[in-house]
């Protein structure tokens, strides 16, 4: 659905990052984490393209206001990287935008006896909070959150309230262990003896490591791609990655908008 929405508020949460809530019409609280929309930053022709951002949670807001009516919302969590972002983050509280959405394909929780895995890496984390939120329903959830610095490790308080067991890793060692995220995943799989299902949300280069840990340990593996959309509905083409048959003789490719963002990892093919 194409809406007209109110800020509610957009406020900073770590230098460079932004928490926007926003007004929804009735429905949109049944959007499915890993679900994405496309929003139009101003009414002028310049920047000419929605940008795409994950949902980070729905929910219905309650005004502080006494006698005012609760309403449905939902929230993004964005980088300030380009002249979009930039718009967006001066924005203020009662501002108006044009979103289309809930859009995309999103995850596939599986089944209660499995032990969830969430790995996200800085502004990855934007979906994986309204996924953790409806996993710990049924499942034990671990969250493994990476960086290159302290100021990229977003919003653990708010997945710690949720039940969710927090590892933390960054670069430089400024928070948490000094390293990758993923050697913290490895060391996980390695002591657990639960049967467990790996969700990811992050940089390219940490999707294709966590792809290749799965593989290697036999484990289902769902991972939510980034990538610069045009349109958001499949029409532009403008998104595709390599499928896992993909060669120079036979091309195979996924649009990410239309099939995924969310995909099986071994439906997409990988750097070795």
């Amino acid at each position: 659905m194409q809406f007209r929405s109110m800020i509610i508020s957009n406020v900073e949460v770590s230098p460079g990052y932004r928490r926007m809530r926003m007004t929804a019409p009735p429905g949109f609280p049944a959007a499915r984490p890993g679900q994405f929309v496309m929003v139009r930053v101003n009414e002028a022709i310049d920047p000419l393209l929605r940008r795409p951002f994950g949902i980070f949670d729905v929910g219905i807001h309650t005004p502080a206001q006494a006698g005012a009516t609760s309403q449905p919302y939902l929230e993004m969590l964005y980088r300030v990287v380009g002249k979009g972002t930039a718009m967006l983050a001066a924005l203020h509280e009662t501002d108006l935008l044009d979103i289309l959405g809930p859009l995309g394909k999103g995850f596939e929780f599986g089944s209660s006896d499995e032990e969830k895995l969430i790995v996200g890496g800085g502004v990855g984390l934007a979906p994986l909070y309204f996924l953790a939120r409806e996993l710990v329903k049924q499942s034990p959830v671990r969250l493994f959150v990476g960086g290159k610095t302290r100021d990229d490790i977003l919003c653990i308080t708010e997945f710690e309230r949720l039940g969710v067991e927090c590892y933390v890793a960054t670069e430089d060692g400024s928070l948490g262990d000094s390293g990758l995220v993923t050697e913290a995943l490895v060391r996980r799989l390695a002591a657990g003896d639960s049967k467990p299902r790996i969700f990811a949300c992050g940089p390219h280069g940490m999707l294709n490591a966590v792809a290749g840990i799965a593989a290697r340990w036999n484990i289902p593996c769902q991972v939510s791609l980034e990538e610069y959309m045009a349109c958001g509905v499949g029409a532009c083409l403008g998104c595709v990655t390599p499928g896992h048959r993909h060669s120079d003789e036979t091309p195979d490719y996924r649009c990410v908008c239309a099939d995924g963002p969310v995909f099986d990892a071994a439906e997409l093919k990988w750097e070795a």
